[in-house]
């Protein structure tokens, strides 16, 4: 399913396929269609989380993300966040995992294979 407007990320990797191996384990997959066949260049991946959300994969120019000081951020909204703390628990950058923070979100986050920093929350709720 394609969006018929939206502003989507192309993130920049060093290895695509370590990429797409993180973000499947946040839910997001290339759908068959977008495969492709193992002739073909693969050096860009789109991947979808099949709620509407998706996130395109480009192979980064050599020596452009520098470890330690990659810029990119993402932010995923989802209503998952304790649960996808529990799948990322040894790789979360917070040590008491997912907290309602100032800004009104509950969220975590932790770095992709590239150091790309991933922020994962939803609004918090009021108490």
């Amino acid at each position: 399913m394609r969006p018929t407007h939206a502003m989507i990320a192309i993130l920049p990797c060093n290895n695509l396929d370590a990429s797409e191996a993180f973000y499947k384990r946040l839910g997001f997959v290339r759908p068959d269609e977008e495969k492709q066949s193992s002739s073909a260049d693969d050096s860009y991946r789109i991947l979808s989380d099949g709620k509407g959300a998706q996130l395109h994969l480009t192979d980064a120019v050599e020596g452009w993300l520098v470890p330690g000081r990659n810029p990119f951020a993402l932010y995923l909204y989802t209503e998952d966040v304790d649960a996808l703390a529990a799948e990322f628990a040894s790789e979360l950058l917070e040590r008491n995992g997912p907290e309602n923070k100032p800004w009104g979100m509950y969220e975590f986050s932790l770095s992709d294979p590239d150091e790309t920093l991933v922020r994962v929350g939803r609004p918090s709720i009021p108490r």
